[in-house]
């Protein structure tokens, strides 16, 4: 079965789960592995939001509300799918750079192969953040869900 595949109402359905879609945190990794050695970094950026889960960031401001506040104050707290995609190239830009940097202050790569690398590291961000803020695909097939699916 193929996204194509659905009628008319699973389509709506679809949708709509998309358009209320709300994402609260974004987590980025990354791993240079040179013959010298490997540099990880990872890091997480949550949205301004309170949390739901139990003891997370504002869990007690959300425990005093009613259900319905609830689920009002979660949802005005998160991003849409398209600031989430938005919110990763950011994140996974710097995450690239950190490592990269990484690899240069441990001594793996020199200095030229770091610019080259950052150099290439930008260009690349540059393109696919103008796509996600123009809100386009951005994976270069133009065809499946996503494109399929547009909200």
């Amino acid at each position: 079965m193929d996204i194509k595949d659905l009628n008319e109402e699973q389509m709506a359905t679809l949708k709509m789960v998309k358009a209320g879609l709300r994402v609260s945190k974004v987590v980025a990794t990354r791993a240079v592995k040179t013959k010298n050695g490997d540099f990880f970094v990872g890091m997480s950026a949550a949205w301004d939001t309170m949390q739901e889960d139990a003891g997370g960031m504002g869990a007690d401001l959300i425990d005093g509300m009613g259900e319905g506040e609830q689920q009002s104050a979660i949802m005005r707290g998160g991003m849409t799918l398209k600031e989430a995609k938005i919110a990763g190239c950011i994140l996974g830009m710097q995450v690239d750079l950190q490592a990269i940097s990484h690899a240069l202050g441990g001594g793996a790569i020199n200095a030229a192969e770091h610019r080259a690398a950052s150099n290439a590291i930008k260009r690349n961000y540059s393109k696919l953040l103008a796509e996600a803020v123009a809100g386009r695909n951005g994976n270069g097939n133009g065809n499946g869900a996503e494109a399929e699916v547009k909200g």
